[in-house]
C-alpha cells in the first residue's frame, strides 16, 4: 500500500503519506443461525425469494462485533431496484416492510422456548 500511495503521489509531483487504521473485525455469519433464518424467511417470502448464499461483502459492519459475543447471522432484506443504501438516491421500498416485520416476528417466534 505504502508503494501504490508513493506512485501515484510522485505522478501528480508531491509526497502522500500513508495513514492506515484497522477498523471492523470481518463480519462472520454463524452456520446453524443461518440456516434457521434461511428456513424462517422461507417461511415468510417463499423458497424462490431467498438466496442462502449471496456471496461476501466488502463492507464495515458494526453488527461484526456482536457476532463475535453471540452466534448469529446478518442478512440483507432486498427490496429491488434502487440505488445503495448510502446512496444519497436510495429510496426504501415501503412495500417490503410487512415482509421485514413478518420475517423477525416469526423469527422471534420460532426461536422462542415453548411455554415461556
Amino acid at each position: 500500500m505504502k508503494e501504490i500511495v508513493a506512485g501515484q503521489a510522485a505522478s501528480y509531483g508531491v509526497e502522500a503519506e500513508l495513514d492506515y487504521e484497522i477498523g471492523y473485525p470481518a463480519t462472520f455469519n454463524d452456520a446453524e443461525k443461518t440456516t434457521f433464518a434461511v428456513e424462517v424467511a422461507r417461511e415468510i417470502a417463499g423458497t424462490g425469494n431467498v438466496e442462502p448464499d449471496g456471496g461476501r461483502e466488502m463492507g464495515a459492519e458494526d453488527f461484526a462485533y456482536m457476532l463475535q459475543a453471540r452466534p448469529g447471522s446478518y442478512l440483507f432484506l432486498g427490496q429491488g431496484s434502487s440505488a445503495g443504501l448510502h446512496h444519497p438516491k436510495y429510496d426504501f421500498n415501503d412495500e417490503i416492510a410487512p415482509v421485514g416485520a413478518s420475517f423477525f416476528a416469526r423469527l422471534v417466534e420460532r426461536a422462542q422456548p415453548v411455554g415461556g
